[in-house]
């Protein structure tokens, strides 16, 4: 008997799932020649089938040793750092699975492993991420942020804020603090994120509204500044600061030429007539020649 016949023999019983044999047949042939990691590698996916990980492990850092020892090829070695790493994973040790990956992908990289080393980085990241909440905390970096904010220390209140946001991100009062920051300093764009985040994370919240549509009116976008003050005002028809806004929006709306344009070019009936060629070269020629 060689040790091909062996493996060959346990290659047949793993694909039966019977496992014990499969085991068997692989010790026989690393009797038979000590010298191939192939069969410690398969001995190792079996160990991982049954669930046995730590002695999956074990018999994949054996197969490596092994392969090492007699300059096997570095795709085998990559495969049994693998091997490694996804028992790791199922152990729920996500950075020695990382670790793992990485020795894997210094030997052979392959776009599998890659994607397993990105999938356990994402864990590792979230895990870290959810450690990090801390009500209390996020309550106490707050607190800073609004005293910073009275005193007119915008960037320094925004960086109270964010830590706040990362120690609790569900709180959707943050979020409006740091867009009035983001206003304070002409951040438009980043203070509407923060009210967009605010607003989806409480769509009850009138402020959110009412800060999104300062923001609006300060990108000089009156229509949408409008659309947001007639949200706050469903919240709260009673409203005074939306009811100003609303009207001053509206004004804006129809004395703005570009914003004219805009409403105009919404407009179903106007993109009908837009969408007729002849009413088109009407135009162009209106355009070229007055």
């Amino acid at each position: 008997m060689s040790a091909a016949d062996a493996k060959a023999r346990g290659n047949a019983a793993y694909k039966k799932k019977d496992f014990e044999t499969a085991i068997t047949e692989y010790q026989a042939a690393i009797d038979l020649d000590a010298s191939d990691m192939t069969f410690y590698n398969n001995m190792g996916a079996v160990y991982f089938e049954q669930k046995n990980f730590d002695k999956c492990i074990e018999t994949c850092e054996k197969a490596i040793e092994v392969g090492r020892e007699n300059r096997a090829d570095f795709k085998l070695i990559a495969k049994a750092f693998v091997r490694i790493g996804n028992a790791y994973k199922q152990k729920e040790d996500y950075q020695k699975a990382k670790t793992y990956y990485e020795k894997a992908m210094s030997e052979h990289r392959t776009p599998e492993t890659k994607d397993l080393l990105s999938k356990v980085e994402k864990v590792i990241k979230e895990k870290e991420r959810l450690a990090y909440i801390d009500e209390d905390k996020s309550e106490a970096a707050k607190q800073l942020g609004n005293e910073c904010f009275k005193k007119g220390d915008f960037p320094t209140a925004i960086k109270h804020y964010s830590e706040a946001i990362l120690r609790n991100p569900s709180d959707h009062k943050i979020f409006s603090n740091r867009a009035a920051c983001y206003s304070k300093l002409a951040e438009f764009n980043l203070g509407l994120k923060d009210c967009d985040e605010c607003i989806r994370l409480d769509p009850a919240f009138i402020k959110g509204y009412l800060r999104k549509a300062k923001i609006q009116i300060g990108l000089k976008q009156h229509s949408k500044a409008e659309e947001s003050y007639r949200k706050a005002l469903e919240i709260d028809s009673s409203n005074q600061e939306a009811q100003a806004g609303l009207r001053e929006s509206m004004m804006a709306t129809t004395t703005d030429p570009e914003e004219v344009r805009k409403r105009a070019m919404n407009d179903p009936e106007v993109q009908q007539i837009l969408g007729d060629p002849a009413m088109r070269m009407i135009l162009e020629q209106m355009q070229s020649d007055p």
